[in-house]
């Protein structure tokens, strides 16, 4: 293959990249809750509603983790601080059931069938 063929195949490839990314969150991804948008719209700026979904903590370390994000650059204002630790807390408490990840073909593209 020459060098400009490689070229056009290395270019194609990393174009493609960011299309095979994870689909971004939706409001749906988190339970539903009068601070489920801004939840959605704070904490998934930057990362998948899963990383949160599968978390099972106390308040205090929702209060810790919320001020941490915040401190981070996660948009909050001051007035949805504690009612969106009270929103995380109590849907994500340590009360809650183990999470269980979904283990399907598309989430584990090397997961083969015997």
């Amino acid at each position: 293959m020459s060098k400009l063929s490689s070229a056009v195949v290395g270019l194609a490839v990393l174009l493609a990249v960011p299309i095979v990314r994870s689909q971004p969150a939706s409001s749906s991804d988190l339970p539903e809750g009068p601070l489920q948008a801004k939840a959605t719209t704070a904490c998934t700026e930057c990362h998948e509603a899963r990383i949160i979904v599968q978390q099972r903590l106390s308040k205090g370390a929702w209060t810790r983790e919320v001020d941490k994000m915040i401190k981070w650059g996660a948009l909050v204002e001051p007035q949805d601080r504690d009612p969106l630790i009270d929103y995380l807390s109590t849907s994500f408490g340590v009360d809650k059931p183990e999470y269980v990840a979904d283990r399907t073909a598309s989430a584990n593209p090397k997961k083969t069938k015997r």
